[in-house]
């Protein structure tokens, strides 16, 4: 596969990441913070590497059990956190990662958010 394949599979592997959550965050249940993040305009791979930090010390709205896939045919069951648009709109506007690149991204994020 030559780079350009390999650019419009990732480009479209984004936009239906982002259009998968923005849909879902646009239904008012309760979400993850990975899915408000990439619907707030985060790309997936740093929603993924910030998810956990970013919830960490907030009180989750929800919590639902769900399955994941370890090694081979491996399964557990974990607790996921989810909440709503107002907590994670309020948790936004102050959280920032030490990174500067991604801090801005947030900021932006934030800033569209409360627009």
């Amino acid at each position: 596969m030559n780079r350009k394949q390999q650019a419009l599979r990732q480009r479209t592997r984004e936009q239906r990441t982002a259009r998968r959550a923005f849909k879902a965050t646009a239904t008012g249940t309760p979400q993850t913070a990975r899915t408000h993040l990439i619907a707030a305009g985060i790309n997936d791979a740093t929603a993924k590497r910030y998810a956990g930090a970013f919830s960490r010390g907030i009180t989750a709205d929800d919590t639902r059990d769900a399955r994941i896939k370890l090694k081979k045919r491996t399964r557990k069951t974990v607790t996921v956190k989810l909440y709503s648009a107002t907590t994670f709109a309020a948790r936004l506007a102050v959280y920032r990662p030490k990174d500067l690149t991604a801090a801005a991204l947030f900021e932006q994020a934030a800033h569209s958010l409360a627009a």
